[in-house]
């Protein structure tokens, strides 16, 4: 006979793992128990060698897909004697909190069915779920995860629900969000002035109508508050952007199932899985011509971002209205997703024309998880449901540290115990409750882990929302505040999410970020080790007429560019059509006398250059809409030469894109397409990056930042630098954008002393 006293660790709360082990024991004749811990879970097992053999083996490769072991402890103990069955005990006490919280789930194929099927004690119940799927991070409210720490404690459970709840043998074992129609929460159909319209399923067919009508719906959903119409309907997308004021970023579209969605979008097996994964992210697609889709909701874009139904209510939903929807945030432009009741009637009474809503809280909000799946795996554009708070290891020495990420797609990082939590994406911090979304974060993270951080990490920028909040609880902690430069985060982070040692090279590419000299990088080459960093090559600099106005305006940054490069007469005929009049000459005032022209290194800011010099987009209507525009033209032209560059001699390895430019504006006055000049810049990078990493000889490249969302550029750099010899290493698990920031910030302060 054999006692083993078992930990393990991971996501092993709230996805079926006591239940599971509960059948393993009991299949093997094992006795012993088995209880929830704050950092975990704990268990002791007792029979025969062989027995207790085969536990261990099931534990490692037989547990249920959400679940996830990522470290388990075994000990050997003294048999005791008399114990006759295996027990589920109430969960323990624990001194360390650990990550372990599961991210929301989607709707599991066992509940689906249950959902469709007449007869079914939750048949088109919206609110349907088990220990496999379900909501988990939006509701909980601590640790160790039971239903009376969760905003289900305020549904007590028929005995029907009881029964399964109390069932080890049952997969709705101690799932916390169990509900059916009896004792669960419910819906209403309420109109804009709160008038209630209808309760239950008749609430869900009235929502039903309003969509078929081509109304616009507010509908509170997994994590927060929604807005959707008809996709299909030309006029009401029109409607929800002029209500929104979204004028062209592109609206993500819910279809009912794969076999609709395929009609609309080409959808590879690997991308099949991926959508109706227990995750189930929007996934970027490329359209099919013809679709049912309106244009308008990805007007001139060659890709859709498309998703399932991710939850019964979702699921009835689209059911109602026979057809796919938009379904996007439920917010204004810039301002983080409404998830509270009485904000969201407030925020989004003057967008929707009704609501539909249910009685259960939202306790944080999580938005929807955004993937591309490129040819060597996924590319995190948003990282939120279905993946957020998913913890990382991090073997990094030291106290519990704070980071507060950056001012776009805002994340913060809590790295304490040997691992590190990044939380869901909280979108831009420019608006007021953007700031205090954070803010709230910040509190809800600390709280729930119950740590308190021994050393902060921020932005240099003085002036963003997080840096500000940062230097606050600092003076308020008595805590060490470490600023970290911007593009050495984005370069950290995806060296930590390769456990790469040493000095590596890092391709920070993206829009603006100010530099340690004060001025506003965005092309560089940093050769990273830990702590510290050494900038060894970057664009050479050239001012942005206006500030931030170009940023808006891809015509300024070329107005800056040409200025610098080829002089105040370089301005080619055609590209002066751009302007109306005076505008150019008010520019080149401002240039000549150097009036709020700021110098930047920015790759993104020459992606906005080089559309508006291409003739591809002078205006931009949302960020990053001049450099997808020109990754698109340059994808329907062929491989077609490339655009050389000039190099300064010294220490640093500065480009120089004067010859780049010269060659671009031969190739448009000789009436080239601009594809092919969008194609040839594209190679041009690649020659660039190669130019850098051989400048830095360092055999480990990470690339990272906003520049490499764009597939065509990383697939190109990828391929140039690995067949030069170069390893190279992108994000996986995370954004290569602002979004991983955070995570930069806390490795970069666990280094600094």
């Amino acid at each position: 006979m054999a006692r083993l006293h078992i930990t393990a660790e991971g996501i092993v709360q709230g996805v079926g793992f006591r239940p599971s082990v509960y059948r393993f024991a009991v299949a093997r004749g094992l006795t012993g128990w088995v209880r929830n811990r704050p950092e975990g879970v704990e268990l002791e097992i007792q029979g025969p060698e062989a027995g207790t053999a085969d536990f261990l083996r099931a534990l490692r490769t037989e547990l249920p897909p959400p679940a996830r072991v990522d470290h388990l402890e075994v000990l050997v103990l003294p048999e005791v004697p008399g114990e006759r069955a295996f027990e589920i005990l109430a969960s323990g006490a624990g001194q360390d909190v650990r990550p372990v919280v599961p991210p929301d789930l989607a709707t599991c194929p066992a509940c689906a069915h249950e959902v469709a099927t007449p007869g079914e004690r939750r048949h088109r119940y919206p609110f349907t779920n088990c220990t496999y799927c379900g909501p988990r991070y939006t509701i909980i409210e601590g640790l160790p995860y039971d239903r009376s720490r969760t905003s289900m404690s305020g549904f007590p459970l028929c005995p029907d629900c009881a029964r399964e709840y109390g069932d080890p043998l049952d997969r709705r074992f101690h799932a916390q969000p169990v509900a059916c129609p009896v004792c669960g929460p419910h819906l209403r159909l309420v109109a804009v002035d709160g008038t209630l319209q209808a309760e239950r399923d008749a609430a869900l067919l009235g929502a039903g109508a309003v969509l078929k009508r081509g109304e616009i719906l507010a509908l509170k959903g997994l994590g927060g508050y929604q807005l959707l119409v008809d996709a299909t309907s030309a006029a009401a997308v029109q409607r929800l952007r002029t209500r929104k004021r979204r004028e062209e970023k592109p609206f993500a579209v819910l279809f009912p199932d794969l076999e609709t969605l395929r009609v609309a979008c080409a959808v590879e097996e690997a991308e099949a899985a991926l959508l109706q994964s227990p995750e189930a992210p929007i996934l970027v697609l490329r359209r099919r011509p013809g679709g049912r889709v309106a244009e308008g909701v990805a007007p001139g874009n060659p890709r859709l971002g498309a998703f399932l139904p991710y939850t019964p209510l979702h699921r009835l939903l689209l059911e109602a209205v026979g057809g796919p929807v938009v379904c996007t945030s439920g917010n204004l432009s810039d301002e983080p997703m409404a998830f509270r009741d009485d904000e969201a009637r407030t925020r989004l009474g003057g967008l929707a024309d009704a609501f539909l809503v249910h009685d259960r809280p939202i306790v944080r909000p999580v938005d929807d998880s955004v993937l591309r799946l490129d040819r060597d795996g996924p590319t995190f554009l948003r990282r939120a449901r279905g993946y957020a708070p998913l913890a990382m290891p991090l073997p990094l020495e030291g106290p519990p540290i704070l980071a507060f990420g950056a001012h776009q797609k805002a994340t913060v990082a809590l790295a304490f115990g040997g691992q590190v939590v990044l939380s869901q994406h909280l979108g831009d911090l420019t608006s007021v409750e953007g700031a205090e979304l954070l803010a709230a974060t910040v509190a809800d993270l600390l709280a729930f882990f119950r740590v308190r951080p021994e050393r902060l990490a921020c932005d240099l920028h003085p002036d963003y929302a997080s840096t500000r909040l940062a230097e606050r609880l600092a003076a308020e902690w008595s805590v060490p505040l470490v600023r970290v430069q911007h593009h050495h985060a984005h370069g950290a982070a995806c060296i930590a999410e390769h456990g790469l040692r040493g000095p590596v090279l890092a391709l920070a590419w993206d829009g603006t970020g100010l530099g340690s000299d004060g001025t506003l990088w965005g092309g560089e080459a940093l050769v990273v080790e830990g702590a510290s960093f050494r900038r060894v090559g970057h664009l050479q600099p050239f001012p942005l007429p206006g500030g931030e106005a170009a940023v808006r305006e891809p015509r300024r940054s070329a107005v800056g560019l040409l200025w610098a490069a080829l002089g105040p007469d370089a301005m080619p005929e055609p590209f002066r059509a751009a302007f109306g009049d005076g505008e150019l000459d008010l520019l080149q005032t401002m240039l000549a006398r150097g009036l709020n022209c700021p110098q930047t290194s920015s790759l993104g800011r020459l992606f906005d250059a080089v559309a508006a010099l291409a003739g591809v987009r002078t205006q931009r209507g949302f960020e990053g809409q001049a450099a997808l525009a020109l990754e698109f033209a340059a994808e329907r032209a062929a491989p077609d030469g490339t655009y050389p560059w000039a190099f300064a001699d010294g220490a640093v390895c500065v480009a120089d894109p004067a010859p780049l430019l010269a060659a671009l504006l031969r190739d448009r006055e000789a009436g080239l397409e601009p594809g092919i000049l969008a194609r040839r810049f594209h190679a041009a990078l690649a020659d660039l990056a190669l130019a850098w990493a051989r400048f830095a000889g360092l055999r480990d490249v990470v690339l990272t930042g906003g520049c490499f969302q764009n597939a065509l550029l990383t697939a190109l750099v990828t391929e140039r630098l690995t067949a030069a010899g170069f390893r190279i290493y992108r994000h996986r698990r995370f954004p290569p954008n602002d979004g991983s920031i955070a995570l930069g910030q806390a490795c970069v302060a666990a280094g600094s002393r």
